[in-house]
């Protein structure tokens, strides 16, 4: 298979190219992105793109499946319009362009609570973006609602604390569906999901343990 990465610079891209290009079933891994990588393979093509110029990358979204992992933050991009122009905007246009170029799987990494019709900024923006692409009609869609993240060495002040609370609730054996997750077991997930036929399914973080997990191993 020929894999596409989006956020292929990200801690879950970095894990997500790494496995794939150790993986014996992906031929090929093409990533897009504003900086080289630091990795080298043969199996790896690295387009560096100027994301607000959709007409320099929109016919080079071609493959056999399109892994969706963009995700900033509103202290990275500076304001909720500028994320949602980031982590909903941009993947939106590069599923759509996949779509247009005939690329038949897409996986897109989403979040716990994703729901278009929240109140809250995060979660809606998530659940508008999964509307949108399933909309879209891929022949296999896959979309992850992964529990909080694991990341090395994270910056996200929001994740660090998370962690640090529920390591406190999961410890009295409460809140296990939302135990955070490694990167590398989400990327691992994600591999599988993008393998399996169904037309359209959404992994809450439960299955992606107990249902994707298994099937990695």
């Amino acid at each position: 298979m020929q894999a596409l990465i989006l956020g292929a610079t990200g801690a879950t891209g970095q894990t997500l190219t790494q496995q794939l290009l150790a993986d014996a079933r992906f031929q090929s891994v093409t990533v897009f992105a504003r900086r080289e990588l630091a990795l080298a393979h043969d199996k790896l093509t690295t387009h560096i793109v100027d994301f607000r110029q959709p007409e320099t990358w929109q016919d080079k979204v071609r493959g056999d499946v399109l892994f969706s992992c963009l995700g900033t933050t509103i202290k990275a991009a500076g304001s909720q319009e500028a994320m949602w122009a980031i982590d909903h905007d941009l993947q939106l246009a590069f599923a759509q362009a996949a779509q247009r170029n005939g690329v038949p799987r897409y996986v897109l990494v989403s979040a716990q609570m994703a729901d278009a019709n929240a109140r809250a900024f995060y979660s809606r923006m998530k659940g508008v973006l999964e509307q949108a692409v399933t909309a879209l009609g891929f022949a296999h869609t896959a979309i992850l609602r992964p529990p909080v993240l694991l990341r090395p060495d994270s910056d996200r002040a929001g994740e660090i604390w998370a962690t640090k609370a529920l390591a406190v609730f999961n410890a009295l054996g409460l809140l296990r569906a939302y135990q955070p997750l490694r990167v590398e077991y989400l990327a691992a997930a994600m591999i599988a999901a993008s393998l399996r036929d169904e037309r359209l399914r959404i992994w809450e973080a439960r299955e992606i343990r107990d249902v994707l997990l298994a099937q990695a191993a």
